[in-house]
């Protein structure tokens, strides 16, 4: 996650203390940043980034760190939060480690995804997701997997080939159906489509099972029910959906 999108995120954030503000681009820096400390010149760019007007931050960290309940601690020339601070702070944007894997996950992806369609369903499950509704993000990721599944195949005419061989031994009242385009998958169910694969041994079996179970949970989530559906099934879905199928099919 990008400080703009953070902060965005939070009410109140131009109201807060220069401290307060400090020891937020300090968790930041830690959590989303993944870095182990800090020195002014960190804290600096995060108000460059935010285009705000910095204070003498080489004033504040050492104030911060000297104070009698101190937020911050000097290591070698940098700094860090100290760790009730950052448990604190940890608590008060609700932000657990696993978020901040799987957002850092989807916010590597663009780059990755030059297909249009499937940037469309990237953008909407990074959306999903941050916002907590992860009933939508399921379904979004679901959508980029399998576009991505129908593109690989697509995109090879060795695997295009043995896909339309395998239709008429999986499904042979099928067997008149030659697929040559995204629109000809219409014809079948997405469960047909993992089958067929199956049967051209176009991917593992490691990844049939993830398709086939990512399926079922995605038809959980799309259809009207009182299932709740919390961030660790979403965080299941996009994980293993991401590395195993996105990642692994190129």
């Amino acid at each position: 996650m990008e400080l703009a999108e953070l902060v965005q995120q939070l009410e109140g954030f131009d109201a807060l203390s220069p401290r307060e503000k400090i020891r937020l681009f300090a968790w930041y820096l830690h959590t989303h940043k993944g870095k182990d400390s800090f020195d002014n010149a960190a804290i600096k760019g995060c108000y460059d980034q935010l285009h705000l007007a910095s204070p003498n931050v080489a004033i504040y960290l050492p104030r911060l760190a000297e104070s009698k309940s101190p937020d911050l601690v000097k290591v070698k020339g940098s700094y860090k939060l100290e760790r009730s601070a950052r448990t604190a702070l940890d608590a008060k944007y609700g932000v657990h480690h696993s978020v901040v894997r799987v957002s850092n996950l989807l916010a590597d992806l663009p780059s990755k995804v030059p297909n249009i369609t499937e940037k469309a369903f990237l953008v909407e499950a990074m959306k999903c997701y941050r916002v907590e509704a992860y009933r939508a993000c399921i379904v979004m990721t679901w959508n980029l997997a399998f576009d991505h599944l129908l593109n690989w195949i697509l995109s090879d005419p060795t695997r295009l080939a043995a896909f339309n061989t395998a239709i008429a031994k999986r499904y042979p009242k099928r067997a008149g159906i030659i697929v040559s385009n995204q629109v000809h998958f219409e014809e079948f169910k997405e469960f047909d489509v993992i089958e067929i694969c199956q049967t051209a041994a176009l991917t593992s079996k490691s990844i049939i099972d993830i398709l086939r179970e990512k399926l079922k949970k995605r038809n959980a989530a799309a259809h009207p029910s009182q299932l709740v559906f919390v961030q660790s099934q979403a965080d299941d879905v996009v994980t293993d959906l991401i590395n195993n199928v996105v990642r692994a099919l190129t």
